[in-house]
């Protein structure tokens, strides 16, 4: 009987390391991606400030949706650095206009 028991725990010790070095399988190295892709903003509008507080990215398996997140980034990185722009211009516009 102790042989038995012994046999028990040496393959429930195997079975164990193998899980812990993921040979039974586990989660997949690609994401779940959502079924359907959202677009939270218009292309044709600015974002706004309420835009970006209302945005909701999709979950997957292992957290967001990395791509959809690295969509909005770019796109608020892109409209941001228009703004940027625009303010510099419009700055230096009215610096020169008030030296004249």
């Amino acid at each position: 009987m102790e042989w038995f028991i012994a046999a028990l725990v040496v393959i429930a010790l195997g079975v164990v390391a193998i899980a812990g070095s993921g040979k039974l399988g586990g989660m997949s190295r690609e994401p779940d991606r959502d079924v359907y892709r959202q677009n939270p903003w218009p292309d044709d509008e600015p974002v706004s400030s309420a835009d970006v507080a209302d945005v909701k990215f999709g979950i997957t398996l292992r957290g967001y949706a990395m791509d959809q997140v690295d969509d909005v980034l770019d796109r608020l990185a892109g409209e941001l650095a228009e703004r940027d722009a625009t303010i510099a211009d419009l700055k230096a516009k009215l610096a020169a206009n008030e030296l004249h």
